[in-house]
C-alpha cells in the first residue's frame, strides 16, 4: 500500500508523470543524472489524490458547472475554484495515507524542515509549462504540519490561475491530476533561475542565469530585481548587477520571511562570474539529458549547486531541422505570404510541393534557407535590396545578423564570367495583350487540371497530381508572367523615387494606379457589392441573412421572396471566387465555397453601408483620379528644366505601371484556384478512408503530409497516434509567435524601424498607401467578425487576399505584418485608402472602438482617444 501511495524520488523518471506529476517525474529524472545534486524526498503519487476525490462526489457537480464557463468569466471561476478547494481542504486523509506519509517523511528526519510543492500531470510538460498555477509551501515542519500542506496541494489543483490556464488551454479538469513532491529544505546563500536557452530571444547558445539572494521566493513573487549573467560557450558574455535590498529566508520555526538584505551587501553579485559558468555546465547537462533547453530552478549552498526544478522552456521558436552543421540564416514565407498562422501539416508538405523555392518547417510555419545567398557580396546586396523595397523589418532583421562578422563570413563572388543566379527580367513591352494572353493561358492550364483530375481516384490520383504540380510550376515560373510583375513593381518603384526627386512627390504611384485593369482582388472586392445590389431590394431576405448560422442557407434562401436571386448571385460569386479563404496558402483552409457563410457578414455590411450600383462608381470614381492625377503631374514637369523629357519618360511609366500592376495580384490567383481543385480530389480519398474506417473523421488527413496520405490510400492504414500527436502539436503552435528571420542558433529576429521623424506616442509602420485618414479603429482578426460602418479604419494582424470584400467598406488600413507589394498594400492602393503596414502588435496596442489617426504617407498612426 505504500509504495501505491508514496514513491522515494530516487524511485521515479520522467515516463512516471501519471503516477507523480511533471514535478515528481522531472526531480526524479534529475536525481539520476551524474553529478547533478537534488534534495532528498519523496512524491505522495496521483493514487492518493484520487481517493480523497472519490470522497468528495460534489466535488463532481461543481466540475460540471466550471467546464462551462466563459475563461474570461473570472467572477464565477473564482467562486466556483473556491468551492471546491474548501471542500477538498476539508477531506480527512484517511489513516492508511496518512501513515504512508508519515513514514516516508521519517526517512527525512520527521521533524526536519521541507518544501511541500503541488505536481500535476499536466504540468512541466514540452507543450504546455503551467509553472506557477499550483502552490508550493517552503520550510514546513513536522507531520501534522507536512500533511496539512499535502491537502492544500491537492486543493490548489483548483487555483483560480490553474483552472483559468486550463480552460484556455482546452484541458478537461477532470484529465488533470495531482500529486505532491515533499522535498529536504535548503537554505541556500543565493537562488535563482537558469534558462539554457536565452527566453527573450530564443538564442539556444546564450544560456541566461537570474539570480538573488536567500530563497528563490524573492525573484518568483518579484520582490528584486535579480543579476543577470548571460553566458555563451563557457564565457560570461554579459552581466547586470542589480541592487537586491529584499531576500526570502526560511523561519527557525517554520515557514519564510522577508528581510532586508545588508545595504553593504545589496549590490554585491549573488555569484562569481565562474560559478555562473558551472552552473550553466550543469544545466547543458540537464539539456542533454531531457532533449531540449530547461528552465531550471537552482540554489547555492556552501558553493554546492542544489537543483530543485527543470522544466522545458515551452515558448521558444523551435529551429529548422538540417543536416548541415552551420550557421543558418532563414527568412518566414508567411511573413511574404500574409499568413503567419501555424498550418497544418498536409498544408505545410503541399506548399512546399509546388512552391518555386526550397522551403524547411518549424513551428508550423515555412522559411526560406537565405545562408547561400547572404554568403556572398553580390547575393547579399541583391537580396537585401530586393527585400528591403518590399519589407524594411525583414531587411534590418538580416542585416542585424549580418553585422555580426563572425556569424556567416563572406565568400568571394562567383568567379567573372558565370552568371548570377536570376539575373535581371529581358525588356518587356508595355502592351495589355501580354496580360490578357498570360491570364488566358492560366484559365486554359487550369481548365484541364480540372477536367484531367475529374477521371482519377485511388492511387492513379497520387500518380497524376506530380504531374500536375510541375504543370502548376511551368505556369508560375513562365519568365513572361516574372516579366509582366517585375515591369509593374518597377514603375511603381521608379515613379515613387523620380517624382519625389523632381516634384517632392511622395508615394505618387498610389494614386496613379487607382482602379489598374486587371486586378483579380480588387474586382472580387467589388464584385461583392454587386451582391449585395441584388440582395438589397429584398428586405425577408435581408433578413434572413442576419440569422445564418450554417451552411445550409443557400438551400433555404429560395423559401424566401427575392431569395432565387440572391442564391443565384452568390453562387455567381462563389463560381469566381469561391477558392478564396482566409490563410488560403494552407490548403487545410474550409475555402467560401465550402463555407459561405463566412461572406454574409460582408454582403450584409455591403447592403446597408452603400447605394446601388457602388461598385461601378467606385471603380469610376478611382480611374477619374488616376487621371486627374497623371495630368497634375505632367503639368508640373513640363514646368522644370527639361520638363519635357521628364514628362515624356513619366507618361510612358505611368502607362506601363497602369498596364502591369493589376497582374501582380493573378499569380495568387491561379496558385488558390489550382489548391482547391486538388483539394477537392483529395477529400474524396478522404471520404473513402472515412468508409472503409481508415479515419474516423475525412479532415484528419490534414494532419498527414501528402507522401503519408498518398501512403494511407495505398495501404488503406493510417497511424491513429501520429494523428493524435500532430493535431497537439498543432495546437502548441499557436502559442508561439513567428519572426520574421530566424537563425540556427534559434535567435529571433523582427527588425526594427530606424526613424526618429514621428511624434511621441506614434506606432510606427511601413507607409504603403498615401493619405491622412482619421477614424474609429476597428479591430479584427476573423473576417467572419467584421461588422463595419464607413469611416471605420481596420486593424487587424494581416490581410491576404480574401479580406478585400471588407475594403470597399473602410475608410484606412493598419496590419502586424506586410509590405510594400504586399496584398494589403496593393489593394489598399486601388481602392485609393491610406495603409500602414508592418506596425508591431498593432491589434495589442490599438483597442477596438478607439479613434485613430492613419498617415498614410509618412508610416505612423497616432491614437487620438
Amino acid at each position: 500500500m505504500i509504495g501505491q501511495y508514496v514513491l522515494d524520488l530516487q524511485e521515479v523518471d520522467e515516463t512516471q508523470i501519471a503516477l507523480v506529476g511533471g514535478k515528481g517525474a522531472h526531480l526524479g529524472a534529475l536525481s539520476r543524472i551524474e553529478g547533478i545534486r537534488v534534495p532528498g524526498g519523496f512524491c505522495v503519487t496521483t493514487h492518493a489524490f484520487r481517493q480523497i476525490m472519490a470522497q468528495a462526489p460534489s466535488v463532481e457537480d461543481l466540475l460540471d458547472q466550471l467546464s462551462h464557463l466563459n475563461p474570461d468569466d473570472r467572477e464565477a471561476i473564482r467562486t466556483l475554484s473556491a468551492q471546491i478547494r474548501r471542500t477538498v481542504e476539508g477531506i480527512a486523509i484517511p489513516g492508511d495515507l496518512a501513515a504512508a506519509i508519515t513514514r516516508a517523511l521519517s526517512r527525512l528526519g520527521e521533524q526536519a524542515p521541507c518544501a511541500v510543492r503541488s505536481s500535476a500531470t499536466a504540468e512541466d510538460l514540452p507543450t504546455a509549462s503551467f509553472a506557477g498555477q499550483q502552490d508550493t509551501y517552503l520550510n514546513v515542519v513536522g507531520p501534522t504540519a507536512i500533511l496539512q500542506h499535502v491537502s492544500r496541494c491537492w486543493a490548489s489543483q483548483f487555483t483560480e490561475r490553474a483552472v483559468t490556464y486550463r480552460q484556455r488551454n482546452g484541458i478537461d479538469h477532470r484529465t488533470v491530476n495531482m500529486a505532491v513532491v515533499v522535498q529536504r529544505m535548503v537554505f541556500p546563500h543565493a537562488s535563482g533561475i537558469l534558462f539554457t536557452a536565452d527566453p527573450v530571444t530564443g538564442n539556444r547558445k546564450v544560456a541566461t542565469v537570474d539570480a538573488g539572494f536567500g530563497l528563490g521566493e524573492a525573484l518568483v513573487a518579484g520582490l528584486v530585481n535579480p543579476d543577470v549573467f548571460k553566458v555563451r560557450q563557457g564565457e560570461v558574455v554579459a552581466r547586470t548587477i542589480a541592487a537586491k535590498q529584499r531576500a526570502v529566508h526560511a523561519l527557525p520555526a517554520g515557514g519564510t520571511q522577508e528581510v532586508e538584505v545588508d545595504r553593504q551587501r545589496q549590490e554585491q553579485p549573488a555569484l562569481t562570474d565562474a560559478q555562473a559558468v558551472r552552473l550553466v555546465h550543469l544545466g547543458r547537462r540537464i539539456e542533454e539529458h531531457f532533449g531540449r533547453p530547461q528552465d531550471i530552478e537552482w540554489c547555492l549552498v556552501d558553493d554546492d549547486f542544489q537543483i530543485v526544478q527543470s522544466r522545458p522552456i515551452t515558448t521558444l521558436f523551435p529551429i529548422p531541422e538540417t543536416a548541415d552543421q552551420g550557421n543558418r540564416i532563414y527568412v518566414s514565407v508567411g511573413h511574404q505570404q500574409m499568413m503567419t498562422d501555424p498550418m497544418k501539416p498536409l498544408g505545410l508538405s503541399m506548399w512546399k510541393l509546388t512552391a518555386m523555392a526550397p522551403m524547411t518547417e518549424a513551428g508550423g510555419r515555412l522559411f526560406v534557407d537565405a545562408t547561400r545567398a547572404l554568403s556572398t557580396p553580390t547575393g547579399r546586396a541583391g537580396l537585401l535590396d530586393l527585400v528591403g523595397r518590399g519589407d524594411p523589418l525583414t531587411r534590418d532583421a538580416l542585416e542585424t545578423v549580418l553585422d555580426r562578422d563572425d556569424f556567416l563570413p563572406l565568400l568571394p563572388d562567383p568567379a567573372p564570367g558565370r552568371p548570377p543566379a536570376g539575373g535581371a527580367p529581358a525588356p518587356i513591352e508595355t502592351d495589355p495583350a501580354v496580360v490578357n494572353g498570360l491570364i488566358e493561358r492560366s484559365r486554359a492550364s487550369i481548365d484541364a487540371l480540372r477536367r484531367d483530375i475529374a477521371t482519377k481516384a485511388g492511387p492513379a490520383l497520387f500518380d497524376f497530381l506530380p504531374e500536375a504540380f510541375k504543370e502548376h510550376k511551368r505556369v508560375l515560373t513562365d519568365p513572361l508572367s516574372y516579366q509582366a510583375i517585375m515591369a509593374g513593381m518597377e514603375a511603381t518603384w521608379w515613379l515613387n523615387d523620380k517624382l519625389h526627386e523632381w516634384l517632392g512627390e511622395k508615394n505618387a504611384a498610389d494614386t496613379l494606379t487607382l482602379s489598374a485593369p486587371d486586378n483579380i482582388t480588387s474586382e472580387m472586392g467589388l464584385a461583392l457589392l454587386d451582391v449585395a445590389d441584388v440582395i438589397r431590394p429584398h428586405p425577408e431576405v435581408v433578413a434572413f441573412l442576419q440569422n445564418v448560422e450554417d451552411e445550409s442557407f443557400l438551400d433555404e434562401l429560395p423559401k424566401h421572396a427575392g431569395g432565387t436571386q440572391a442564391r443565384d448571385a452568390i453562387e455567381g460569386y462563389l463560381d469566381r471566387y469561391g477558392m478564396r479563404c482566409a490563410g488560403e496558402i494552407d490548403i487545410t483552409r474550409p475555402r467560401w465555397r465550402e463555407s459561405p457563410s463566412t461572406l454574409v457578414p460582408a454582403i450584409l455590411d455591403n447592403v446597408r453601408n452603400f447605394e446601388p450600383g457602388a461598385a461601378q462608381r467606385r471603380f469610376e470614381q478611382g480611374r477619374q483620379e488616376a487621371w486627374k492625377k497623371e495630368q497634375e503631374v505632367l503639368t508640373r514637369l513640363r514646368a522644370l528644366p527639361d520638363g519635357e523629357s521628364k514628362a515624356e519618360e513619366t507618361q510612358r511609366m505611368i502607362k506601363r505601371v497602369r498596364t502591369f500592376i493589376g497582374y501582380r495580384e493573378y499569380p495568387k490567383y491561379d496558385i488558390v484556384s489550382r489548391y482547391f481543385v486538388y483539394k477537392q480530389a483529395l477529400m474524396k480519398e478522404a471520404e473513402r478512408l472515412v468508409q472503409a474506417k481508415v479515419l474516423p473523421e475525412k479532415e484528419d488527413v490534414f494532419y498527414l503530409t501528402f507522401q503519408e496520405l498518398h501512403d494511407a490510400v495505398r495501404s488503406n492504414r493510417v497511424d491513429d497516434r501520429l494523428v493524435r500527436q500532430r493535431k497537439e502539436a498543432f495546437q502548441t503552435y499557436h502559442a508561439l509567435a513567428p519572426s520574421r528571420v530566424l537563425t540556427s542558433e534559434g535567435e529571433t529576429i523582427n527588425g526594427a524601424y530606424r526613424r526618429d521623424d514621428v511624434p511621441d506616442g506614434a506606432l510606427v509602420g511601413l507607409p504603403v498607401s498615401g493619405g491622412t485618414i482619421e477614424g474609429r479603429a476597428r479591430v479584427i482578426l476573423d473576417m467572419g467578425q467584421a461588422d463595419l460602418e464607413p469611416g471605420d479604419i481596420l486593424v487587424t494582424a494581416f490581410t491576404d487576399p480574401s479580406w478585400s470584400p471588407l475594403f470597399v467598406g473602410i475608410a484606412g488600413l493598419v496590419t502586424e505584418v506586410g509590405g510594400l507589394m504586399t496584398h494589403g498594400a496593393v489593394i489598399a492602393r486601388e481602392y485609393g485608402l491610406p495603409a500602414v503596414v508592418g506596425v508591431d502588435r498593432a491589434t495589442r496596442l490599438i483597442r477596438d472602438g478607439q479613434r485613430i489617426r492613419v498617415h498614410g504617407s509618412d508610416g505612423y498612426v497616432e491614437i487620438l482617444s
